[in-house]
């Protein structure tokens, strides 16, 4: 079960930069930025949760790769960021990490 709410904090982490991106354009600006505060107390409430039986510096680990390499995708699909090899190996490295990290634990 820890490892779910690990899961789902990371998920949720990606939720507010998303959320600050869209209030940038959105006429709803504030409602994106409420969204986005939403998401961070989400992501870490999950991660509190996680953190009973998860050692802190794996789970902190997993839920910035998940948070990081999950935005990265989500800007390339939807916000039109460059795609580039150094930039796609750096989160291939970043995913490598999380799953030695899984491994390991």
């Amino acid at each position: 079960m820890n490892w779910l709410y690990l899961f789902l904090a990371g998920i949720l982490e990606i939720g507010w930069p998303v959320g600050l991106k869209m209030a940038q354009d959105a006429s709803c600006k504030w409602g994106w930025i409420g969204f986005s505060v939403v998401t961070m107390a989400l992501s870490g409430y999950f991660l509190f949760l996680a953190q009973k039986q998860i050692p802190i510096g794996t789970a902190y680990a997993v839920w910035t790769g998940i948070g990081a390499a999950g935005t990265f995708c989500i800007g390339i699909l939807f916000f039109h960021d460059a795609v580039a090899l150094l930039r796609c190996l750096g989160v291939l490295l970043i995913i490598s990490g999380v799953i030695l990290l899984k491994i390991a634990h």
